[in-house]
């Protein structure tokens, strides 16, 4: 059986976003169907939209921890604050290990916005070089947060 990692990057190369793909990989433990983990992640990716602000990798965990210990009705203070600390935490560690968890810091001098941008990703292998670690590194993450 393959692992996490591997199969979201595989999702990856077959065109899902990272957002996408780090919350499909947690869809089994979570009791998330994978079609609709798949609709609430599409706009996560590339940094929102291709804003280039948190990492799709990083939103995508966030869900999942928010699925995991997130408020199942208003008034649950304790599970905001807990799913509040394990962001916070998942966002650190994250930095400390890629430099940041913005997209566009992760991705310097690439506009995805743009046409050119896009290019510039695909023709230095950006996805390869950057975003499937990324990902690896924030399944990674939540793993030891859920």
């Amino acid at each position: 059986m393959k692992s996490k990692d591997d199969r979201a990057v595989e999702m990856m190369a077959a065109g899902a976003n990272c957002a996408q793909a780090v919350l499909c990989a947690f869809c089994d433990e979570l009791g998330l169907e994978k079609g609709k983990a798949f609709k609430l992640a599409t706009g996560f990716g590339a940094g929102m939209g291709r804003k280039q602000e948190v990492c799709g990798a990083v939103t995508g965990g966030i869900m999942a921890l928010g699925l995991r210990h997130g408020m199942a009705e208003e008034g649950d203070k304790e599970a905001k604050e807990a799913t509040y600390r394990l962001t916070r935490e998942l966002m650190a560690r994250f930095t400390s290990e890629f430099g940041s968890f913005l997209c566009r810091e992760l991705l310097p001098g690439c506009d995805l916005s743009t046409q050119a941008g896009h290019d510039k990703y695909k023709e230095e292998g950006l996805s390869e070089k950057v975003c499937r670690p990324a990902v690896r590194g924030a399944i990674r993450i939540v793993k030891e947060l859920l």
